[in-house]
């Protein structure tokens, strides 16, 4: 099942004023992503998934058409599913959206990522530099 475009836009909307707001499909849905994490999904399986922190996860799992979030079989501490009914007015899913802002405001900064250093393969009799994406992709088609 794919996600909801119009819970997506809804939450696009509320997203609008805050900068460095990015998207990225995740989960089986859309993830929004403030500083390069996680604060909200429109999930693929079905309603949002807010990312509340473990402090949280008990306070707010308790509240009307609130589950808390499983993947392979495992319950996730600190992410919530919210089913549609829980954020059918603006009002609600402005609510949970800024849940989702406010506990990833808490967490440190991610460190940049590196680019990645050159791989060496050998070729003949010489070396060749490769980046590790490229050579990845040698690797695979190697396989096959």
């Amino acid at each position: 099942m794919a996600f909801d475009p119009r819970t997506a836009d809804r939450v696009r909307w509320i997203l609008s004023d805050h900068p460095g707001i990015s998207e990225k499909k995740m989960f089986g849905g859309l993830a929004f992503l403030m500083r390069g994490a996680m604060c909200v999904s429109v999930s693929g399986r079905g309603g949002l998934l807010v990312r509340v922190g473990p402090d949280n996860h008990e306070r707010f799992v308790r509240e009307p058409h609130v589950q808390p979030v499983k993947m392979a079989g495992r319950q996730v501490v600190g992410f919530l599913r919210v089913m549609p009914e829980g954020y059918r007015t603006q009002p609600a899913l402005k609510k949970w959206v800024q849940r989702g802002l406010d506990f990833v405001e808490t967490m440190p900064l991610k460190p940049k990522r590196r680019k990645s250093r050159p791989v060496f393969e050998k070729r003949g009799s010489a070396l060749t530099a490769k980046t590790a994406s490229s050579s990845k992709a040698s690797r695979r088609a190697n396989r096959r």
